[in-house]
């Protein structure tokens, strides 16, 4: 959500930051603001709006070698300037940068305010700044450790002080903070995107760790203050990959980025000789996956829908019984962590904090968590230690589409490489095998449906509500698509197991309310086309998203996609309506690419 950009080195930090903070733009803010130090002077330039407007109403001469700044997401205090971050102590020595939450701020605040204190915002986070500032200790560092000790809450922070003018200092607990590495600069972010451009070298801090970032070199520590040695990545992704090139929106250039994401992400792991998947990752050995009873999957929003197609494929394929669950709630219930259970946290960005909550309370009760992650080095990725990388390439929409279809590939692969250890034969596997080979072209076939799916959403741009429909496989795809209408043109829409239908929301069909139904060519054919008599008897307008030409002639609005086998059918059917969710908001003109009151990588519950 919030985003943390910051620079110390030999030329002006003020363009780095405000580059940073754009390419930081897509993770969701409503405000925006920076501090630098120059000469003896602390200087905070901040705004409510974008990062455009920040820009552009910087003074003249606002400069220096070192600075930092911020894009907020209001949790304390309303959208406004004066909220905005960077926060300073009362004499203006201190500037933080925060994201997370202080869960005992007020605590806090009210102790400072009856010694005297005086606070200019509504936010927790300016109580970072008193405490650090209070802080006897000669250098920077020991304050900021000081000061995290008195705290409860999650945080990623980034701290100026004008009697160290030549360091930032950065820690971080639950939210995620990177350190890169330059010739005669150092830099600090809170994702690897906003640092790209700069350099290549990076630091993933952990929880619990602080770094001292000055000119020509860094280091770390633990929050108790024992030094710690850091190793540093190399990231293979370029500037160009966060552009968005020819296309007007992020949302459709990923999109249509589908069939190379999964090429990405089948790369390497298909195995035609033996039928199977090859997942080093894992790290699960042949007899803990026939000791294996359930697999439990646990992600947040789109992440949970590719997890409940996961969950399908594994008890499908591996015939292993699996479920899906919201990680939001999974350890507030008090979960049983099962020795023979394997759990599977999914996260696009693998900053999810609900997630990365529920990983570790499984690693805490001891039990086996393999992570389906996007971003290399993230926090999920490093908790569970083994899992699977995405490799769909960084994904800037707030809406989530190309890592959504490579998670559901993930999880076909592992559903393969489960079942070919257990009892699925060779020419099953090879039949799985065959049909992810043509899923990149079957997805290329399904962009060409795009003008189908503008004439829908133009001929439905009145409607206020949408069910989405399907049985079995189809209804994650309805689940998905449900979300995706719904987020990015902020038309209300549900999404039904098919044959819920008739369990309370027949009473909403009327010829206002159409219903998109998810169809494929399978067994259960026959009983959708029931689901679209149902509808159609009682006025409701149908759309088909499905493979059989006689779909026209039921419903006359069908749009059909390429036919693979029935396992991997659903990553395909989903692309018209990724498209259909598109243009739908393209036709009501709102922010496509960050919709209203949303975030990227929400890192806090």
């Amino acid at each position: 959500m919030c985003g943390i950009v910051g620079c110390v080195g030999y030329r002006d930090a003020v363009p780095m930051v405000l580059d940073g903070l754009s390419r930081l733009e897509y993770r969701g803010y409503d405000s925006a603001g920076m501090a630098v130090i120059d000469g003896g002077t602390l200087r905070i330039h901040k705004v409510k709006g974008k990062i455009s407007q920040l820009r552009a109403t910087t003074p003249a001469g606002f400069s220096g070698t070192i600075g930092i700044g911020h894009t907020r997401w209001a949790t304390h205090g309303v959208p406004n300037a004066v909220n905005a971050h960077p926060h300073t102590d009362p004499s203006g020595r201190i500037a933080v940068v925060h994201n997370g939450i202080i869960d005992n701020a007020q605590a806090i605040k009210d102790s400072l305010l009856a010694r005297g204190h005086v606070f200019r915002s509504d936010t927790d986070s300016e109580v970072l700044a008193h405490l650090i500032a209070l802080s006897r200790a000669p250098a920077l560092a020991e304050a900021v450790r000081e000061a995290l000790g008195a705290i409860e809450g999650t945080y990623g922070i980034a701290v100026l002080d004008l009697e160290n003018p030549t360091q930032i200092v950065a820690a971080r607990n639950g939210s995620p903070v990177v350190i890169g590495i330059g010739e005669n600069e150092h830099f600090v972010a809170s994702d690897v995107g906003a640092l790209i451009r700069y350099t290549q070298q990076i630091a993933y801090l952990d929880d619990g760790e602080i770094a001292v970032l000055e000119r020509d070199h860094f280091r770390t520590l633990s929050i108790e203050g024992t030094e710690r040695t850091k190793g540093v990545e190399t990231v293979d992704w370029s500037a160009g990959t966060y552009d968005k090139g020819e296309y007007e929106h992020y949302l459709r250039k990923e999109i249509f980025e589908q069939p190379d994401a999964v090429r990405r992400t089948l790369s390497g792991r298909l195995e035609p000789r033996f039928a199977t998947a090859h997942l080093g990752g894992i790290e699960l050995s042949a007899q803990e996956i026939l000791r294996t009873r359930r697999v439990q999957i646990l992600g947040c929003g789109s992440a949970y829908y590719a997890g409940l197609a996961g969950a399908q494929l594994i008890e499908r394929i591996a015939r292993i019984p699996a479920d899906a669950e919201p990680a939001s709630e999974f350890r507030y219930r008090n979960p049983i962590i099962e020795a023979d259970t394997v759990y599977v946290a999914v996260s696009q960005s693998g900053e999810t904090l609900d997630t990365l909550r529920a990983v570790q309370e499984i690693r805490r009760k001891g039990g086996t968590v393999l992570g389906i992650v996007n971003v290399v080095g993230s926090s999920i990725a490093r908790a569970c230690g083994r899992g699977i990388y995405l490799h769909a390439g960084p994904e800037i929409s707030v809406t989530s589409t190309k890592s959504f279809t490579s998670t559901v590939t993930a999880f076909t692969l592992l559903a393969l490489h489960l079942g070919r250890i257990r009892d699925l034969g060779q020419g099953e596997g090879g039949r799985l095998i065959a049909s992810l080979e043509a899923l990149p072209a079957a997805l290329h076939a399904a962009l060409a449906t795009e003008g189908q799916a503008r004439e829908v959403a133009a001929r439905y741009r009145e409607m206020t509500s949408a069910f989405f429909v399907g049985r079995v496989r189809g209804f994650p795809v309805a689940a998905e698509a449900a979300q995706k209408l719904k987020e990015v043109s902020y038309i209300h829409a549900e999404a039904y197991p098919a044959s819920e239908l008739k369990h309370g929301p027949l009473a909403l069909i009327c010829p206002e309310l159409p219903t998109f139904v998810i169809i494929p060519d399978d067994e259960l054919f026959d009983k959708n086309v029931a689901t679209i008599r149902e509808i159609q008897s009682r006025g409701g307008p149908v759309i088909a998203i499905g493979h059989s030409s006689a779909l026209y002639d039921l419903t006359g609005e069908a749009i059909l996609v390429p036919k693979l086998e029935p396992e991997i059918d659903p990553m395909v059917l989903n692309v018209p309506l990724q498209l259909l969710a598109y243009h739908a908001a393209l036709l009501r003109d709102v922010d496509i690419d960050q919709p209203r009151n949303l975030a990227k990588s929400v890192t806090v519950e």
